[in-house]
């Protein structure tokens, strides 16, 4: 499948690559959950990770699917933003493996460029939360994060 050109919708700040403290936002009823961030545009991350932590979630980043696979069997996140299209191991390819290895499945996003009802039925059928097309509001991801997490 070829690599499309992702969208933006909303603007990053530049800063670290990984987080491992939460920003507390006054009444924030994140509760200590930890997400994942498997996307390979630092503008992307950079931009959830900012929304996400003024929300109170401790956010952990991978930037391919083989460091989004490794890091989901170690660190146990509570959810798992995950991009379609990665190098070195698709989105598919990692949320077959999350499936198929833990005994209670992590809440998966699939968030994708892709356009293709086919890839959004695949997704379904491998068990995704929920499946967001790109460009996206973060009041879009906020609203999916927050169902899934409480």
């Amino acid at each position: 499948m070829p690599a499309q050109k992702k969208p933006r919708k909303v603007s990053a700040r530049a800063g670290a690559e990984s987080s491992s403290s939460p920003a507390k936002a006054a009444g924030s009823t994140a509760g200590g959950k930890r997400i994942l961030l498997v996307d390979d545009d630092p503008e992307i991350v950079e931009s959830m990770r900012t929304v996400l932590e003024s929300r109170g979630y401790e956010i952990l980043v991978a930037r391919d699917g083989n460091q989004g696979l490794a890091m989901a069997e170690t660190e146990t996140p509570d959810l798992v933003v995950l991009d379609m299209m990665m190098p070195k191991r698709s989105g598919f390819l990692v949320l077959e493996k999350l499936r198929r290895s833990n005994p209670t499945p992590v809440r998966v996003i699939m968030i994708t460029a892709n356009e293709g009802s086919r890839h959004k039925a695949y997704a379904e059928m491998l068990g995704v939360d929920d499946y967001i097309r790109k460009p996206f509001a973060m009041d879009r991801l906020l609203e999916s994060v927050d169902r899934l997490l409480t």
